[in-house]
């Protein structure tokens, strides 16, 4: 993550990273190119308003901005590659799994629900497509028949100002459907609406997290929390579960649990010019829960 002390900055990044000219990012905002000027010389703030057009334009958390923007910055560590924010050098890294394993039943929040509406269904979209594996948008009838069977594990997250923070997609599918996917013969992006099952009648059902995603470690531990409790109530300790990744914090947060690193593709990520190499993962939170 790099640290940020003002609003400017963050701006002159965000067009970097993402080849935006002034001028275009001045037509975004509806605003002159002197405007954009100002703002990355932090000459002048963004009002209200166009922090929230930020949020929509740029994808950055609404948190960062609002830190940012302001009389006195309050400086924010942020990594545009996971869209993930920190106030502190010492908050950077995952929290403590185990920790977040003895409280997850106490550990909740009002800001999460089951993904239901279409602008849901957008955000989510629009931070899948963040990670350097995924370059194909997932259908939207996946996700829902996913929210449908299993809306324990398909939900958003927002923060304490409304902003989309997060998510969490899993894709119930037979084991037939996973072999493809461990074996090669079909990529994720080829899961069809028919491949997602009832779970409760398979004696062996794969949880495919297809992403898992929060733009700080306070949204995470939600998440992980309302994971492992799905999965310490389910009755069928019989399942897989799986996880096709290429972020460095998803590899560590399964190998702390346990699970298993079945392949990972350097000529993809060579492709992809990522900074790891996409992984699938497989295993069982049981061991794991038990101890």
């Amino acid at each position: 993550m790099k640290k940020y002390t003002s609003i400017g900055e963050l701006l002159i990044d965000y067009r970097e990273l993402n080849s935006v000219s002034q001028t275009d990012l001045a037509s975004s905002f509806d605003v002159d190119i002197r405007t954009i000027l100002r703002w990355e010389k932090n000459q002048t703030l963004l009002k209200s308003d166009k922090e929230e057009e930020m949020v929509d334009i740029t994808f950055i958390p609404y948190q960062v901005i609002r830190n940012l923007n302001a009389p006195v910055a309050i400086p924010t560590y942020y990594d545009f590659d996971i869209r993930k924010y920190s106030l502190s050098s010492l908050t950077k890294e995952l929290p403590d799994i185990n920790s977040i394993k003895t409280r997850m039943n106490s550990i909740k929040t009002e800001r999460m629900r089951a993904i239901k509406h279409e602008s849901d269904l957008e955000e989510v979209i629009r931070c899948c497509m963040v990670q350097k594996h995924i370059s194909k948008s997932i259908n939207k009838e996946l996700i829902l028949k996913a929210v449908d069977l299993l809306p324990e594990l398909n939900f958003i997250l927002f923060d304490t100002s409304g902003f989309y923070s997060g998510h969490c997609v899993f894709l119930p599918i037979s084991q037939k459907c996973y072999q493809k996917i461990k074996n090669k013969s079909i990529t994720e992006d080829e899961i069809s609406v028919d491949q997602i099952i009832d779970y409760k009648t398979e004696e062996n059902p794969v949880f495919y997290a297809y992403d898992l995603n929060a733009d700080c470690n306070e949204n995470i531990i939600f998440i992980i929390s309302a994971v492992l409790q799905f999965f310490n109530e389910l009755p069928n300790k019989n399942y897989t579960y799986a996880s096709y990744a290429s972020r460095h914090d998803t590899f560590e947060l399964n190998e702390l649990i346990g699970i298993n690193l079945i392949w990972e593709d350097k000529v993809l990520q060579s492709n992809l010019k990522s900074k790891a190499a996409p992984r699938l993962y497989e295993g069982n939170f049981t061991d794991f829960l038990k101890n």
